[in-house]
């Protein structure tokens, strides 16, 4: 009965354990409660949980608007994006989470939005004369709520002229505009004209709250005398840095931008700024250059331009076959080389194996009608001028079937029985030819027997004895070549050899003399019980 008790205790002590260890079904959304956001940047609300291995998440406004953002869903979060803020996402945003079909939580953050992003412009009239009226412009652009705004426009550390827009409904950003107009006496010149633009916000938690831009009351004028500037040069060395700066006369400071004239008369717009700086020129970069400058007040443009002309060694563009590097024998091809530098090269194609200049091609251009074999192998293109030169080189690879056609016979085309005869057959062609032999049967019929360029008979026998062909082919066409062997054997109780066969490589005309000769020493061994073919063959001369 005791152990029994114990062992319900454990158990009890090890379920009360396990509850322990499991997490109660909470959430949170980050940031908590409250976030202020500018309009125009991102803004991510997260719903996390714990204690729920499959929660499921939905997000809505609590006036039921449209969210004004994305929704993505991951195992235990759920993130709201906002990219970009907007007006529209000034809401109360509410989080809810499922966890099983019963345990639901809830909770919500208050997104406020606002947009204050810039400092104010100051616009000053353009005839600034003692005595005669100026008028002064601050402009704060984008802003809102713009029923918050307040402007203040002072002259040194005296107050011209207040203004709030707190009757105004605002329902979107906008650009507020504060004009004002008064006597220019003559120690105002120099004086700072300073706008401080405000946007208070009660319980908004935001910076900056206030901006401020000054500017001094100077006569405008401009832009002129505007001229470049270019460090080294304007001729500089190809991989050198090349520097061109802008210089002009302007008040308030104007706006430059550079421009290139291209090869075919289009401008290319390069960069608003002073200077152009290029760390590395190529030649490439070499062409008329402008400077254009604009003083957005006096609304005058002026112009300065300069001719950049970046020198150094040839480079080559281009060393091109056409219509390809590999091409059939007969077709027409083109070779082309080009190259860029400064001073312009001097262009010499030419064919590598060739000993001297036959031809220099000021194109840079060679010709090949109905190419033949013979034109294919390495071709190099030489560009030059007093910078130094440049090589190139390109191959050409021309494709055409079996030719030249040959058998070689070692030891000879007649031999004895039990002698090793190597019959070797070569030929030329591209791609290079593959080779079989044949041999030819008593039927008249050919028949394959080796595919290689080499056939070796050893201890070759009478049976042996007869047309050897040679085919060469590849896949533009073959070749074919013939041989015939003569096998030499023992005369029946003599251990003298005589010709039973004699093998020919000309016209079948001479077979029948040969033939007569043939019976006719064959009988005259037969009395003598010997006889010499070189002997007879003496006589017979």
């Amino acid at each position: 009965m005791l152990k029994e008790m114990g062992r319900t205790s454990q158990a009890v002590v090890i379920i009360l354990c396990l509850l322990m260890t499991v997490k109660a079904f909470e959430m949170e959304i980050v940031p908590a409660n409250r976030i202020v956001a500018q309009i125009g940047e991102t803004l991510t609300l997260t719903c996390n949980t714990t204690g729920c291995a499959s929660p499921s998440f939905s997000w809505r406004t609590q006036m039921d608007n449209p969210l004004g953002g994305t929704v993505n869903n991951h195992k235990t979060y759920s993130t709201l994006t906002m990219n970009p803020v907007t007006v529209v996402n000034s809401h109360d945003y509410l989080c809810t989470v499922f966890c099983g079909e019963k345990d639901k939580k809830e909770k919500s953050i208050k997104v406020e939005i606002y947009s204050f992003p810039s400092d104010p412009v100051i616009e000053i009239s353009p005839s600034l004369v003692s005595g005669e009226l100026a008028t002064v412009i601050c402009k704060i652009p984008n802003v809102y709520p713009s029923d918050h705004l307040e402007v203040l426009l002072m002259k040194g550390e005296h107050v011209l002229f207040e203004k709030t827009f707190h009757e105004e409904v605002s329902t979107n950003m906008e650009t507020k505009t504060v004009p004002y107009s008064f006597n220019l006496k003559a120690d105002d010149i120099g004086k700072e004209i300073t706008c401080v633009a405000k946007l208070p916000i009660a319980d908004m938690d935001f910076e900056p709250k206030e901006r401020v831009t000054s500017k001094k009351l100077n006569a405008d004028f401009g832009p002129r005398n505007t001229i470049i500037t270019a460090f080294p040069g304007n001729s500089p060395m190809e991989g050198d840095p090349l520097k061109l700066t802008c210089v002009t006369e302007s008040n308030p400071p104007a706006q430059i931008v550079w421009r290139k004239h291209l090869a075919d008369e289009s401008i290319q717009h390069l960069i608003e700024n002073s200077t152009l700086f290029i760390p590395q020129v190529h030649f490439t970069d070499s062409g008329l250059y402008l400077c254009e400058v604009n003083n957005l007040i006096t609304n005058k443009t002026e112009k300065a331009a300069v001719n950049v002309a970046v020198q150094g060694a040839p480079k080559f563009t281009e060393l091109s076959i056409e219509p390809s590097t590999t091409v059939q024998e007969g077709e027409n091809v083109s070779i082309q080389c080009s190259a860029e530098g400064n001073p312009p090269p001097k262009i010499i194609l030419r064919r590598k194996s060739d000993s001297a200049d036959t031809r220099p091609y000021s194109e840079g251009r060679i010709l090949l009608p109905s190419v033949t074999f013979l034109s294919g192998g390495n071709y190099e293109c030489v560009a030059k001028n007093k910078f130094g030169e440049s090589e190139s080189e390109i191959t050409l690879n021309v494709e055409y079937g079996p030719r030249n056609t040959m058998i070689s016979i070692i030891p000879a085309t007649a031999v004895k029985e039990g002698e090793t005869v190597t019959m070797e057959c070569t030929s030329s062609g591209n791609p290079a030819p593959l080779i079989s032999w044949k041999k030819k049967a008593s039927s008249g019929e050919s028949e394959k027997i080796f595919k290689e360029a080499t056939l070796t008979i050893q201890n070759i026998k009478i049976q042996d004895l007869g047309l050897y062909e040679c085919e060469a082919y590849n896949k533009f066409g073959k070749e074919e070549k013939a041989v015939k062997l003569l096998v030499q054997g023992k005369l029946e109780g003599t251990d003298q050899m005589i010709p039973l066969i004699i093998a020919f490589s000309s016209a079948a005309a001479t077979a029948v003399p040969v033939v007569a000769i043939l019976i006719y020493l064959s009988r005259k061994a037969k009395i003598n019980g010997s006889y010499s073919l070189v002997k007879a063959l003496r006589l017979k001369v």
